[in-house]
């Protein structure tokens, strides 16, 4: 990444370090019935329905539903699709789902300062994520 970097200090959920593109979820997300095993949007509420959060890191407000949800996010760092995850304010069930799946997750951050499309590093050692400009 380049060295002209914004940082945003937030709270260590599960470690781990990634980079890459986003995408953002301005609702909050289920994993049963709204993400598919393939990481497209099922939930037809959402803005994002139809769309892929495969090999991007998902920025979204927090997370919603069945602890069921935890085994999707794991089943998707199995398969490799997930790259991190961003949330305004985590929950346990997306914690456990990150922790298990080894996907580096930071919250307490500001998403709105984030935008689709936005190269970040999720720095889940340190509680930081780092937007390029």
């Amino acid at each position: 990444m380049g060295d002209n970097l914004e940082e945003l200090k937030g709270r260590i959920i599960s470690k781990g370090y990634t980079e890459g593109e986003i995408i953002i979820s301005n609702s909050p997300i289920s994993f049963l019935g709204g993400v598919s095993e393939e990481g497209v949007i099922t939930d037809k509420e959402n803005e994002l329905y139809g769309e892929s959060i495969a090999n991007k890191i998902f920025v979204f407000p927090t997370g919603k539903g069945s602890t069921v949800g935890s085994y999707v996010i794991y089943g998707l760092a199995k398969k490799g699709l997930l790259k991190g995850i961003v949330n305004q304010d985590c929950e346990p069930i997306v914690a456990t789902g990150a922790i298990l799946g080894k996907i580096p997750l930071v919250d307490h951050i500001d998403i709105s300062k984030l935008k689709n499309g936005d190269k970040i590093v999720v720095d889940g050692n340190n509680g930081m994520v780092k937007i390029e400009n």
